[in-house]
């Protein structure tokens, strides 16, 4: 049984006159807040206000970075040159560092988002520029990463922390990556069925993929999609789950 455990969530993702996700409820749920930085949703006063909660309620900020496609929400693969990405990722940290520290806090981790989350798994050239634009700002803090990916292999070898990742309410292969969205049953919404994995997870360092396979997932922090439809139960009846069985949730940042 692990001691402690890490729950964070994607927030800070609406956009104008478009709500996504009740941050609010969210964010007095988990740990660490993987707030969006602009480029697949976000705006600044929605980045604004969602640091100045996540202060208020002690919960880390961490930058969640991705492709700069709005349209499409982060979940398209985009052709970057190296250079290019890590540019982008730069930007996105230094705009979310000004909003967080005029709110009083500080960004204190980083987690890619969607399309460049799943790339950097096998992608080796993105998942350099990801890291050495990490590195540039500031290579103190941990980037939150799939176990077994390529990004994770290239943050240790440049001396990053990188925390290993599973995620509560998506379904796993059996090679321990996630299903794509697109695939029926990838993305799990029964409360009690979610608590249950991730205590087993907290439990025996593990879950079951979708074909019924145990597949090892060593993590430090669960994901809660804060756009999954019931969202905030989900991550109530986990959180409820984990304290059930004496597991402490604290942010690894």
């Amino acid at each position: 049984m692990r001691a402690a455990i890490d729950l964070n969530s994607d927030v800070g993702e609406s956009f104008g006159a478009w709500t996504l996700g009740d941050d609010a409820a969210m964010l007095d749920v988990v740990t660490s807040a993987n707030v969006a930085c602009g480029f697949h949703g976000g705006d600044p006063t929605v980045i604004a206000r969602t640091c100045r909660r996540a202060v208020d309620r002690g919960v880390a900020i961490g930058a969640h970075v991705g492709y700069r496609d709005l349209a499409g929400f982060g979940r398209r693969f985009v052709d970057y040159t190296e250079s290019e990405l890590a540019d982008d990722i730069v930007y996105q940290m230094g705009a979310l560092q000004a909003l967080a520290r005029r709110a009083g806090g500080a960004v204190s981790y980083v987690k890619p988002h969607g399309a460049l989350y799943n790339a950097i798994v096998t992608h080796e050239a993105h998942a350099r520029a990801v890291i050495a634009a990490v590195a540039a700002v500031d290579d103190a803090l941990p980037v939150l990463l799939l176990p077994g990916s390529v990004a994770l292999e290239v943050a240790e070898r440049r001396g990053l922390r990188g925390v290993r990742e599973a995620f509560a309410d998506r379904a796993y292969a059996p090679d321990g990556s996630l299903v794509p969205r697109s695939a029926e049953g990838a993305v799990l919404h029964d409360p009690a069925e979610v608590a249950s994995r991730v205590v087993r997870l907290c439990e025996k360092g593990s879950v079951l993929a979708i074909d019924g396979s145990v597949v090892p997932v060593p993590a430090d922090s669960v994901c809660l999609h804060g756009d999954t439809p019931g969202a905030v139960e989900l991550a109530r009846a986990v959180r409820a789950g984990l304290e059930r069985t004496g597991v402490e949730i604290a942010s690894f940042a």
